[in-house]
């Protein structure tokens, strides 16, 4: 193979590739060798089908197989020998007017990684700012609990039903004078003003007391589930069984172990804790953003422009789904054009930092264990349909590229508590309003310079891996009258 380099510029690199039509020629004849004992054909013998044979029935995929594979080894073998360090997956063309039985020509560019001093790591001064929980927060967190586990008792038998009050019914409901299914139930708990059922259901069961009968006409919804209820009108025979009261929930002991647990002093702890670990991921975000300001303070170097493209890319297309959400997506999409280099920026500097962390990592030992990476590869099967899991699987774990993109974020993790490690570490007690405070204000030098309605945060996030369901089915029973 003959190389000849064609570019030096920078980070880019070209070089023109000869690759004589022998060596091409030999790997077609080492392929017949390996398949010719499967060869089958009428008049020989198994694994005695003469070679040129071989060549006249299978020689256009013997061929393209071969190139294939002899230009695949050669680019391996060009990064090899000029001992290169590829950004992204090289760019190969084949030179028109390739024949076969004539010496292949490529063409071959590649960007390579900037060569990256290991930055020192000693004297590296980071703040931790703690958020402790406070008996105003707990009590709040406790009240939050307390009203969102509401309890009803009895009213007297003259209450008149009204917002908010529980009522206790039966109800049957029929679509022209005939039951369907899922219209019948009985003792089913319903708040007013709630909105669980359907629309006009609750409004007509206003005013009604303990003991009452009433028939209730109501109009399923066009988009409701069940496509033989959808815009149907329907009535239900309601009786009441029961109007009951919300009652005053006094977070005690009886409180607690109605939740399961022990009493209220198991209850605040396990509820501390909580707090804790939401201020813990604020206080994490808060370290970290002061930790990449530092370095990209320190370190300036020329970064692989198709890695800070695809990076741009990549957050330009979240912005733009943020934007087309927005109440006025035009406006919102007219915004972010405005601070299109500004993202430009943001993505040259996230390449920046990448390159420096995995750096830093490699210097130091940090990895992510097989175990870790099987860990990563399960979870992002779990987004696909059970048929599809697999195939997914086998992908990453033939494709280098997709395990890097798995890998780096737990990577990146792994390199930052590394650091965290390292560095002289001072505290200092804070409120949650100034933790957040802090990180905003960090935010804005390193990440944003100005948010726009769709939000330069965006910039900063990878798009989640799932979706929550938009809505859940109903219930088989008492689905008739529930939304």
């Amino acid at each position: 193979m003959q190389i000849v380099e064609t570019t030096n510029e920078g980070l880019k690199r070209a070089y023109t590739l000869t690759i004589a039509a022998a060596d091409i020629e030999a790997r077609i004849d080492s392929e017949v060798k390996k398949i010719a004992p499967q060869v089958r054909m009428p008049g020989f013998r198994p694994g005695k089908v003469p070679a040129n044979l071989i060549r006249k029935m299978h020689g256009d995929a013997l061929h393209s197989d071969a190139l294939n594979a002899t230009l695949r080894e050669s680019v391996e073998g060009l990064i090899s020998e000029k001992k290169l360090r590829p950004a992204l997956q090289p760019k190969v063309d084949m030179a028109d007017g390739y024949e076969q039985g004539k010496d292949a020509e490529l063409s071959v560019e590649i960007e390579v990684l900037p060569d990256i001093e290991a930055p020192s790591i000693e004297g590296l001064k980071l703040e931790k700012l703690n958020v402790p929980v406070s008996d105003e927060a707990l009590d709040e967190a406790l009240g939050r609990l307390a009203s969102s586990q509401k309890s009803y008792k009895d009213a007297a038998k003259s209450k008149k039903a009204a917002d908010g009050d529980q009522v206790i019914i039966d109800f049957v409901g029929r679509v022209d004078g005939v039951e369907f299914e899922g219209g019948k139930a009985e003792n089913t708990p319903l708040v007013l003003g709630s909105g669980q059922f359907i629309p006009g259901f609750e409004d007509q069961l206003k005013g009604v007391k303990t003991g009452d009968t009433k028939t209730i006409t109501v109009t399923f919804p066009e988009d409701y589930p069940a496509e033989h209820l959808a815009g149907k009108d329907a009535e239900f025979d309601v009786t009441v069984q029961a109007v009951k009261v919300e009652t005053e929930t006094k977070i005690d002991d009886e409180f607690a172990k109605g939740l399961g647990l022990e009493g209220l002093d198991k209850l605040k702890e396990l509820m501390k804790g909580q707090l804790e670990q939401e201020t813990a991921g604020l206080t994490r975000t808060q370290m970290k953003r002061q930790l990449l300001d530092k370095l990209a303070a320190d370190h300036d170097f020329e970064v692989p422009p198709t890695m800070v493209e695809a990076e741009f890319q990549q957050i330009w297309n979240q912005l733009q789904q943020e934007a087309a959400r927005e109440e006025d997506p035009e406006a919102a999409q007219k915004e972010i054009e405005n601070d299109k280099e500004d993202y430009k920026r943001i993505a040259e500097r996230r390449v920046r930092l990448g390159l420096l962390l995995s750096e830093i990592g490699q210097a130091n030992g940090v990895e992510v264990s097989s175990q870790e990476m099987s860990m990563l590869i399960q979870q992002a099967a779990q987004q696909y349909s059970p048929n599809d899991r697999e195939r997914f699987i086998e992908y990453v774990r033939n494709e280098p590229m997709a395990q890097a993109q798995l890998r780096a974020p737990l990577y990146e993790d792994k390199v930052v508590d590394f650091l965290f490690d390292k560095a002289e570490v001072t505290e200092r007690d804070v409120t949650r309003e100034e933790l957040e405070a802090a990180i905003e204000a960090e935010e804005a030098p390193a990440e944003t310079a100005k948010k726009p309605a769709a939000k330069k945060k965006a910039a900063a996030k990878k798009p989640a891996a799932k979706k929550k369901a938009a809505a859940k089915k109903p219930a088989a029973k008492k689905a008739a009258a529930k939304k």
